[in-house]
């Protein structure tokens, strides 16, 4: 139908007589002359259409978005017409003949508008998608994807498809459940990750695994979150996890300078998750920020002004400073500010000291005292213009208030000091500990501990795993671990979970049969395949790279889903909906 894409014309073309089929993104009337800008997957190109053109009358019925046919010969711009923005920018087509391939409504917003709410935008996705930043991003994904495939297939991988239907299994998330028709009363699930099967393959020789993998989780949605999301699923057999991540590392850094021509250097650092919980109050840092979280409870332990004196003296609790260079000048109303950001994280104050010219300032130093108000200076080693911060209570508090802090002081200030940062956090806890003492993997049930069976049983609270997450940016792209490949080590991580024998075997025993049969040492990594073109396009929303994302309630605005379903089909699969009686 056409010759030629409107974006990919140029000055090369002017003299030839070109047909293109597009989308009218601009209509507009100059004195009797019609410009309309068409608009392609490759670009725009501007059409005129002069009063003698026989389907002059057929132009002035056309309105934005209509889908249109153009038959013209390219001629050059006039001098000072030309706009440097665009590919074709120095040519335009005089149309000899136009035909309406469609027509369009009036559009609900202008498609290249950039203050369309998201409801809007969600609820007319089709439209939304003809945005050009649409378009790019989705390009992008496109191109990530492509690559990654080349990546694993030039490194042995297998592409290998696991079940969508599968059996629930405890993932740290709650599953979507399908109803059997065929076995009435139960239910499959869908995979929140292809886990168990990936090991599976590992048990069944492939060796190197790899899947672009659709997953499913039911769980409170943020920015960053979906129901439904992609992963590059990556599993090998006989490598250890320096292997492995020098591996994925190689991938990542290739990925970036194909896709975005941006080198992430030789090697990422490597920090220990204990460190940056420590230094960064989080186990996925933005690097970019030159800011540190210090502890200082010891210099608070024998103070009379409590409010820091008790959380110092006590292990489960934390006093820390953040000092900012240059900082001194941040407002009294800017610091109230930060102090009901962090109370969003259970802080129920900021403290700080600013470093003036004629001493330090704040309104605690007669609390704290001349000698521990020193101390504290010297600790961070501030100095004048300076400001420090801090808080003190217990330690996931101080941690999740400081380390956002942080990343607010970075963004209000413009502290960042690079443009991309990747690290490597290792060595995380095997276990946290629930209110109740009881125990919950950090990563998932599988992952392998950096000690013995004997030795776990003792102290199972202190013992690390063989897990590690890559960091861009302050976001955790991906996440992997060494598996665990023998029964007896699989039996007791389960135990300690408070699974007992017979609920392994229900939920898990055709994984722990397998483990019976030779299987190899393996692991893996999982890479948020959203969340990586999200943060490689600028984007703040994983809903602006998928093309049908859901809201934030896990809903489709587009199609209206979820939707009730007819009491016929609920009959078939035996199954009755009960909603919560209204107030």
């Amino acid at each position: 139908m056409r010759t030629h894409f409107c974006g990919a014309l140029n000055k090369d073309n002017i003299g030839q007589v070109v047909e293109i089929c597009g989308w009218v993104n601009r209509r507009r009337d100059h004195g009797g002359v019609i410009f309309l800008d068409v608009r392609d997957k490759r670009g725009i190109a501007q059409v005129v259409i002069n009063p003698n053109n026989t389907d002059f009358a057929l132009a002035e019925r056309i309105r934005n978005e209509f889908v249109l046919k153009v038959n013209g010969s390219v001629i050059a711009r006039g001098q000072g017409l030309t706009n440097p923005k665009l590919p074709s920018g120095e040519i335009e087509i005089i149309a000899q003949h136009l035909q309406i391939l469609n027509p369009s409504k009036p559009v609900p917003f202008q498609i290249d508008a950039a203050d369309t709410s998201e409801e809007i935008r969600l609820k007319y996705r089709y439209l939304d998608l003809r945005n050009n930043a649409m378009q790019k991003r989705l390009k992008v994904r496109s191109k990530v994807t492509h690559y990654m495939r080349a990546f694993m297939d030039k490194h042995d991988f297998l592409d290998i498809e696991t079940p969508f239907l599968t059996k629930a299994t405890p993932e740290g998330a709650r599953d979507y459940l399908v109803p059997s028709r065929t076995h009435l009363g139960e239910f499959f699930a869908l995979p929140q990750s292809p886990q168990l099967f990936k090991q599976l393959l590992m048990m069944s020789g492939f060796e190197r695994y790899y899947q672009i993998v659709r997953c499913f989780r039911d769980e409170d949605l943020r920015a960053d979150r979906q129901p439904e999301f992609t992963q590059l699923d990556v599993e090998a057999s006989f490598m250890n996890e320096k292997e492995i991540m020098a591996l994925m590392e190689m991938m990542i850094r290739g990925l970036f300078k194909s896709v975005v021509g941006v080198d992430l250097g030789d090697k990422f650092p490597t920090i220990s998750y204990a460190q940056a919980m420590e230094k960064y109050g989080t186990d996925c840092p933005d690097m970019r920020i030159p800011l540190e979280i210090i502890s200082i409870d010891e210099l608070l332990t024998n103070i009379e002004f409590r409010v820091f004196s008790e959380p110092a003296q006590n292990p489960k609790s934390r006093v820390a400073a953040i000092k900012v260079p240059g900082g001194a000048h941040i407002s009294r109303k800017q610091i109230d500010n930060y102090t009901k950001f962090v109370g969003i994280y259970g802080a129920k104050g900021l403290a700080y000291i600013k470093i003036n010219k004629d001493g330090p300032a704040s309104p605690i130093l007669k609390f704290l005292g001349a000698e521990a108000s020193q101390n504290i200076i010297d600790k961070v080693d501030a100095k004048t213009g300076d400001i420090i911060f801090f808080g003190a209570d217990k330690v996931k508090i101080v941690n999740e208030s400081l380390a956002n802090l942080r990343e607010k002081l970075a963004q209000d200030l413009d502290l960042f000091n690079q443009d991309w940062a990747p690290i490597w956090v290792v060595d995380f806890p095997l276990f946290e500990v629930n209110n109740n003492n009881t125990l919950n993997t950090i990563h998932h049930p599988f992952t392998a501990p950096r000690v013995g069976i004997d030795e776990l049983e003792k102290n199972p609270t202190t013992a690390l795993s063989h897990a590690y997450d890559l960091v861009i940016n302050g976001s955790e792209v991906g996440g992997g671990s060494i598996r665990i490949h023998q029964a007896d080590m699989q039996q007791k991580i389960l135990k300690l979970l408070g699974i007992d024998e017979t609920e392994a075997q229900d939920k898990f025993g055709f994984l722990l049969n397998a483990l019976e049969y030779g299987c190899p040492p393996h692991g893996g990594m999982a890479f948020g395949l959203d969340r990586l073109v999200m943060l490689i396009t600028n984007s703040t929303s994983i809903r602006d790279v998928i093309a049908f994302p859901k809201t934030q309630t896990a809903a489709c605005l587009l199609t209206d889903a979820p939707t009730q379903v007819p009491k016929k089909i609920l009959r078939e699969l035996n199954l009755e909906v009960r909603l919560p009686k209204k107030d």
